[in-house]
């Protein structure tokens, strides 16, 4: 990946949002959250101002104007600038062209499963199942109530995320079926392993490929 001047990801959405027109921070912040972008980027709002000021030091950005609405202090306006345009359209080539090779926290879990033993490793696959199963019904609820809304082009990351829940489920479903069917080859060692602390024989050969 491309080392940016700003690389916090919310500096990409700020840049999407300022697309559409010049807007000041809680502005922005709004139409995210209106966006339903929490569900797609790591956000935290914290440093949403911290973001928009490197934005603007790199050049990215431009002040328009102060407004003030009330007794609410003063607000800074921005705008996108051309070179703000041209680092948005780069960020998503890269992201959209780019295979991400950073290993997803679920497989570092499961290169570690072995220390919660099979009974024990189950019951953890069936509560993740779980939320991927409800995860997976509230996204097509969502795509099929915005897809009368607006063009599909908009929500292909709704398809995406549906797609990928849906196949981490079934390849979970598979593997505890196999799992608490005692098809995975060395289960009986696994748990004599996890219940005694002793490597048993069995379990070292397999582990060596005997």
């Amino acid at each position: 990946m491309k080392r940016r001047k700003v690389g916090n990801l919310l500096g990409l959405a700020v840049l999407s949002v300022l697309v559409d027109g010049p807007k000041h921070p809680y502005e922005m912040a709004t139409v995210l959250k209106q966006r339903g972008k929490e569900g797609d980027l790591p956000i935290k709002w914290g440093s949403l101002y911290t973001v928009v000021a490197n934005l603007e030091k790199h050049g990215f950005l431009a002040a328009v104007e102060s407004v003030k609405d009330g007794g609410r202090p003063e607000r800074t306006v921005y705008r996108i600038t051309p070179a703000g345009r041209a680092e948005f359209e780069d960020w998503v080539r890269e992201l959209v062209g780019t295979a991400d090779r950073e290993p997803p926290r679920f497989k570092t879990g499961l290169s570690m499963l072995g220390v919660l033993g099979p009974d024990q490793a189950a019951r953890q696959l069936r509560l993740r199942l779980t939320e991927l199963d409800e995860h997976a019904g509230a996204l097509r609820t969502s795509l099929e109530q915005l897809s009368a809304l607006m063009p599909r082009l908009f929500l292909v990351e709704v398809e995406y995320d549906l797609a990928m829940t849906e196949a981490e489920a079934r390849w979970v479903r598979g593997f505890l079926d196999e799992l608490t069917s005692g098809a995975v080859p060395g289960t009986d060692a696994w748990r004599r392993w996890y219940e005694t602390g002793e490597l048993p024989d069995d379990f070292g050969e397999l582990m060596a490929g005997k």
